[in-house]
């Protein structure tokens, strides 16, 4: 068997040393992650695909809670990234991580947002009526088990508004799916992560819910077991200043806990 020979990537401005690659073969590996890193991991992963031709990454994003139940049952990814640490202790629990590679790699916040067109006055106080300011549904991942959703739930308990409000509460499949009927205006507001609602031209950043109202969100992200020993590369390719970078240019924190 022809010997296998070494890659050196030059990815972000960094070299990294990729050893026992196959001559003229590609590998894919797949990465499931939440659907509110979308726009930073779609850019990291297009900078790594074009950066080489050994290794390509595609990813595959939707709500932590389906990503997780999807890799329960068997799905073929190799990476997963969670909105929430429960979704992460999920596959950790049956022992579908591999061991050592699960770190915390980002922070967000929690805003409630409404259309542009629309002009909400909320003051961030328990006991406030919130139910009778808000005209309209309001739109939030699913609380049973989408992770903005449950901190949502855990914010508007948090401010005693969430018995008036539950029965006006739209759950939606994951946080983006949120965004979207504010975005067009089916919803007179939502709650998203403030990563959310910097993307969007279409809404408007109404109230920031405190930290002390809701669980730390943090996004850790691991190795799946079977995983190939490349996916370690792009553990390292997240953890990179030049991911950072661009991790904070769309409104994420980074984790350094």
């Amino acid at each position: 068997m022809k010997k296998h020979r070494q890659l050196t990537i030059f990815l972000f401005g960094f070299s990294l040393l990729i050893a026992d690659r196959p001559a003229f073969s590609t590998e894919t590996l797949l990465l499931y992650a939440a659907a509110s890193t979308y726009n930073p991991i779609s850019k990291i992963i297009q900078q790594f695909n074009d950066s080489q031709n050994e290794i390509k990454i595609k990813a595959s994003f939707a709500s932590s809670s389906t990503l997780a139940k999807q890799i329960q049952a068997g799905a073929p990814a190799h990476l997963f990234i969670s909105a929430n640490p429960n979704w992460m202790n999920f596959l950790e629990q049956q022992n579908l991580l591999t061991p050592g590679t699960r770190i915390n790699l980002l922070q967000n916040k929690l805003v409630l947002i409404s259309p542009t067109s629309k002009s909400i006055i909320v003051k961030m106080e328990k006991d406030y009526n919130f139910a009778g300011q808000l005209n309209g549904k309001l739109c939030l991942g699913d609380p049973g088990h989408v992770p903005a959703g449950i901190y949502a739930k855990q914010g508007l308990r948090f401010f005693n508004w969430w018995d008036n409000i539950k029965s006006r509460v739209v759950g939606t499949k994951d946080v983006r799916a949120a965004l979207a009927l504010v975005e067009r205006g089916e919803c007179s507001a939502g709650i998203v992560y403030a990563t959310d609602a910097k993307s969007s031209q279409k809404v408007k950043i109404v109230a920031k819910f405190p930290r002390k109202s809701h669980d730390r969100i943090v996004y850790p992200i691991a190795r799946l077991i079977d995983s190939p020993d490349s996916a370690s590369l792009f553990l390292g390719i997240v953890k990179s200043p030049q991911s950072r970078t661009i991790f904070k240019q769309y409104g994420f924190t980074i984790d350094r806990r």
